[in-house]
């Protein structure tokens, strides 16, 4: 099966139409632009995934989607890697600190 790269016209009259509702001051040329190639990756990688699954085992398929779509790191995640980047070297504490506090912000009393 063939996945197409450029999306459907209205697909981009959805995004568009979000857009506005959120950004009703305009519309940002660079937002749609990021989500109509972002959308075009997503369709080549479950293309490719879909090739892979005749002869791939599942696990290495869900592998690749979670290595090429992985999400940025919470900002828990973070604060505990700025407090081993502490902990290893202490003279980067001003460079993590930050990510503490802000994490330890959020967190109800």
């Amino acid at each position: 099966m063939t996945h197409p790269i450029t999306p459907p016209p209205e697909l981009a009259l959805q995004w568009i139409n979000e857009y506005l509702n959120e950004h009703p001051e305009g519309l940002n040329v660079e937002v749609l632009v990021v989500s109509a190639a972002q959308w075009g990756a997503d369709q080549e990688l479950e293309a490719c995934c879909e090739w892979m699954a005749e002869e791939t085992p599942i696990s290495y398929i869900n592998a690749l989607r979670a290595a090429r779509r992985s999400k940025p790191p919470s900002l828990k995640e973070q604060a505990v890697e700025a407090l081993h980047g502490i902990i290893d070297d202490p003279n980067t504490f001003s460079r993590h600190i930050e990510t503490v506090r802000r994490a330890l912000e959020q967190l109800d009393d």
